[in-house]
């Protein structure tokens, strides 16, 4: 059974694209991003406070990822993703209201479940729409272009904070955040969706309810040795740059830089995450050992870069955090392309709780490494297991990382696979 709808070609991929850039934008475009630490600070809390406050945002994640993820095979996708910012809004109009521990906690708790509402929903409603439209070649450069506007908004985001909070403070960067939270639901109401019964991406499925739904992903994770593998390669290829990057400011410092100065230095990396995610189509495209070759190549930029000092270290990290968004994305097409099963949500939804859980455990590994070397070697030695992957990867048969054309069917299993594609590793096609 194939996990798209029947194709519509002359659909217009932009009643897709429009709705879906503005998600993208709106739900990154969160004025109170580089405040709320600072918020909770100022209300008294002590470190250790907050810390726990970050283990609570990441604990309610991961335990709300996957259930969320079944959902979203049952229910319209689109309504998760519209209801997962006004989670979020809630959650912020709490802490202004009632500021203190426990509201925090709570807010935390309401964004943490929203993030889950839209883990696997979102990758799972572009890759069936575009494949209504017979375009699921387009999903690495759609979602790249869709990762590049979420950093440029939270940079955006970042810069109009400072002139909000000095005329409005944390009433009129709250307020701010809540109308993002607002127009991204909207823009969430506005995508498409093409599907038929609850719990069948296919119009003639029959429908199938919430438990039967999660465990046919969770055995189609299980059973199949190319999906697993797929899901291993979205979460190491994510989790330790996504780490790395909040530690920038603080390689900055360390390294010498003025504190009016370090801005600027996460701005350069900022650019070039961002051209790494509009250069993700392409990326998509590249043999699969010349991709290995420019992660083998990441993995020495981002270390050379923390060991050296000034603009040119600052290229380098940013260089090498490019290549990685992209490879983030192309690894999320890869598997988006394996998933055979109805419940797409439910296996990408996998990959997002082992990126947060190995996320979480780098940040706790990250601090250990710190102690005993500082940020640059840490930087180093975190960068490493891309050079691991990129050697994995080299010795791939593929000609191709994610799907590169147009999509042939096999008449016998009905499932779709892109054309050019050797055969994989179990020996089928």
């Amino acid at each position: 059974m194939s996990t798209l709808p029947t194709r519509a070609h002359g659909a217009r991929p932009s009643r897709l694209t429009r709705p879906l850039y503005a998600y993208a934008v709106f739900e990154e475009f969160v004025l109170l991003y580089p405040l709320y630490a600072i918020l909770f600070d100022q209300t008294g809390l002590t470190v250790a406070q907050i810390s726990s406050l970050f283990v609570i945002w990441s604990l309610t994640s991961m335990v709300a990822s996957v259930p969320a993820g079944a959902w979203a095979d049952v229910v319209p996708r689109r309504y998760l993703l519209a209801a997962a910012p006004l989670f979020a809004a809630a959650g912020f109009s709490l802490w202004l209201l009632l500021p203190g521990y426990w509201a925090f906690a709570l807010g935390f708790v309401l964004w943490g479940a929203g993030g889950a509402l839209s883990s696997g929903a979102f990758e799972a409603l572009v890759y069936t729409e575009l494949g209504h439209r017979g375009a699921t070649d387009r999903y690495a450069r759609v979602m790249g272009v869709a990762r590049a506007l979420g950093v440029a908004a939270v940079g955006a985001s970042t810069l109009l904070a400072i002139p909000v909070m000095a005329h409005g403070g944390y009433a009129a960067v709250g307020a701010a955040s809540v109308a993002a939270c607002v127009l991204c639901a909207l823009a969430a109401l506005a995508l498409p969706e093409h599907r038929g019964a609850p719990g069948g991406d296919e119009p003639g499925d029959e429908p199938v309810g919430y438990l039967a739904t999660l465990r046919e992903g969770l055995s189609e994770a299980r059973a199949s040795r190319r999906v697993r593998g797929a899901i291993v390669l979205v979460v190491v290829v994510t989790a330790f740059w996504g780490m790395l990057e909040e530690y920038v400011p603080l390689l900055a410092d360390e390294a010498g830089v003025p504190t009016a100065t370090i801005p600027f230095v996460v701005l350069v990396v900022w650019i070039f995450i961002t051209l790494g995610g509009l250069l993700a189509g392409p990326a998509s495209r590249l043999p699969v050992r010349v991709f290995a070759a420019l992660l083998g190549l990441a993995a020495f930029a981002v270390a050379a870069g923390a060991l050296l000092d000034g603009l040119p270290g600052w290229v380098l990290i940013g260089a090498g955090f490019g290549v990685c968004q992209s490879a983030s994305v192309v690894a999320d097409a890869r598997l988006q392309e394996r998933i055979s099963g109805r419940s797409r949500a439910t296996v990408t939804s996998l990959a997002g709780l082992g990126t947060d859980a190995f996320t979480g455990i780098s940040y706790l590994l990250y601090a250990a490494v710190f102690a005993l070397t500082g940020h640059a070697l840490a930087f180093v030695l975190f960068a490493a297991p891309y050079l691991v992957v990129a050697l994995v990867l080299g010795q791939s048969r593929g000609r191709s990382v994610p799907p590169t054309g147009p999509e042939n069917t096999d008449r016998r299993t009905s499932k779709t696979r892109p054309a050019g594609h050797l055969p994989d590793q179990e020996g089928t096609r």
